[in-house]
């Protein structure tokens, strides 16, 4: 078998015909697949291998084609096509921890001095006291999808992830329910809902208001989320998720906390504090930029500065370092509870990389310019082609934001309404929620909350990818129908 792969590999480095990118894709998922479910490899190896294969199969000239495709000069592009795999590689291992590295190693310490020092502990009472027990699905629907809409969803569920496992503790057979309701509530705002980049980007090349992008992109959302919230109804009752141990967090450790009286507990006031502050500031940033004609003004320098969502969350991260250091016991418990956080989010760290690798590595094998020709090559209607071409390429290498913006490339000169017989703002909307179709084992996202909540790979596929499937399809479904009923030309 190793020996047939070597020799199908030779062959097609010698046949360039061999090189299509669909050929490409399929062999990297291939083998991510096969290493992870059959020979039960880490994910980290299994992902990296994937990203070696696809690698060396891009061919230099594919690697030209691309680089040009890109935006470089040809002797440029002659350099980049030149490239040793290893580098291409690292590159983009490196690149996807520059985004996310420190993120998420501040977001483990946030998440675990909340769980430990019963910050999140407090939280869920007051929300308990103030919703009901009956309304915490709910609750959890309607917070993340408000949150989304200026926070990129990695933090929203970073936030989030502490209290959904405390509500689980007290009502386990409900947690994939919780769990569910946050990525329901805050996925779908990431594509439909300035600011956030993917919409922003769509809305601005099709010329579309950002106040009428933001109003139809939170109708659409909603009933989104409310094909999300009955999906995972549907999940939760026909597959069992149980609370897992994680490294950071036993789950006895969460249960004796439920025994504490609140006197023992941390203020609602500094519970809180590290998840608002970086919603303020990062938000405030965002709102501030959008707003504000005066870029010299000193409240906007000092929330661009403050509003960087690494640094809003190292500020985060310090507060709760506060609150953990506050309700320890002594300093050594203190020092293992960091370790244990860390040590965490470095495997989480290494799996998202090799995921980006992977993604990054696909992208270079010329997926989104056979995604281009062949949505020219099929008279499909405008909405469903646009829908599809962006969910093949968010399938093809992993980020929605990316996807958003090569279908943009393909579909951006239907902007005029009079073409298309609507607002195009509809057309923004369909590449939106086609950004969502299929979030698998190439898309950071995805292993983020795999490892954050203790799932395998398999139940990630029935409680997060199949629930995008949904939420994307249910969006493209609501979009025809207000295209057609509410042209708004």
């Amino acid at each position: 078998m190793h020996r047939f792969f070597i020799l199908f590999a030779k062959s097609a480095f010698e046949n360039q015909t061999f090189m299509n990118p669909i050929l490409i894709l399929l062999l990297g998922l291939a083998v991510v697949l096969f290493c992870i479910i059959v020979l039960k490899l880490h994910a980290f190896i299994s992902l990296l291998l994937a990203a070696l294969v696809v690698g060396a199969l891009t061919t230099p000239d594919i690697l030209y084609h691309y680089a040009l495709s890109d935006g470089m000069g040809e002797d440029e592009a002659l350099a980049y096509s030149k490239q040793l795999l290893s580098k291409r590689l690292v590159t983009a291992f490196g690149n996807t921890c520059a985004k996310v590295g420190i993120l998420i190693a501040l977001a483990s310490i946030i998440g675990t001095a909340l769980l430990k020092s019963g910050g999140a502990e407090r939280i869920v009472r007051g929300s308990l006291k103030l919703f009901g027990k009956e309304n915490a699905p709910g609750a959890f629907l309607s917070g993340s999808f408000l949150l989304a809409i200026p926070v990129f969803f990695d933090t929203v569920f970073y936030l989030m992830i502490p209290l959904v496992k405390s509500f689980g503790v007290r009502n386990p057979r409900k947690f994939s329910l919780y769990f569910m309701c946050v990525i329901a509530g805050g996925v779908m705002a990431h594509s439909l809902v300035p600011p956030t980049p993917g919409p922003l980007f769509v809305a601005e090349e099709l010329g579309v208001d950002l106040g009428v992008m933001m109003i139809m992109g939170i109708a659409v959302g909603i009933i989104t989320v409310i094909a999300g919230y009955f999906y995972a109804l549907y999940a939760s009752k026909k597959w069992n998720l149980p609370l897992r141990d994680t490294p950071e967090v036993p789950i006895k450790e969460l249960e004796e906390m439920t025994e504490k009286p609140n006197e023992q507990l941390p203020s609602m006031f500094f519970s809180l504090l590290p998840i608002i502050l970086p919603i303020i500031l990062i938000a405030g940033n965002t709102i501030l930029k959008s707003t504000l004609d005066d870029k010299s003004s000193i409240l906007l320098s000092i929330f661009g500065t403050l509003g960087d969502s690494n640094l809003a969350l190292l500020i985060s991260a310090l507060f709760s370092l506060y609150l953990l250091y506050r309700y320890s016991p002594n300093i050594k418990v203190f020092q293992k509870d960091i370790q244990a956080a860390l040590s965490s989010a470095g495997v989480i760290i290494l799996i998202t990389a090799a995921g980006g690798a992977l993604g990054a590595l696909l992208q270079q094998s010329g997926i989104g310019e056979t995604v281009k020709n062949m949505a020219g090559d099929y008279q499909l209607a405008v909405l469903p082609l646009a829908f599809f071409a962006t969910a093949v390429m968010r399938t093809a290498q992993g980020s929605a934001t990316v996807a958003m913006i090569t279908a943009i490339g393909i579909l951006g000169s239907l902007s005029n309404s009079e073409t298309l017989g609507f607002h195009p703002v509809y057309l923004a909307l369909a590449i939106g929620c086609g950004s969502k179709v299929f979030a698998w084992m190439n898309d950071s996202g995805f292993w983020i909350v795999t490892k954050m909540s203790g799932m395998t790979e398999k139940e990630s596929m029935r409680f997060f990818s199949f629930l995008l499937l949904v939420m994307g399809f249910t969006g493209l479904a609501a979009v025809m129908i207000l295209a057609k009923v509410m042209p708004l030309v």
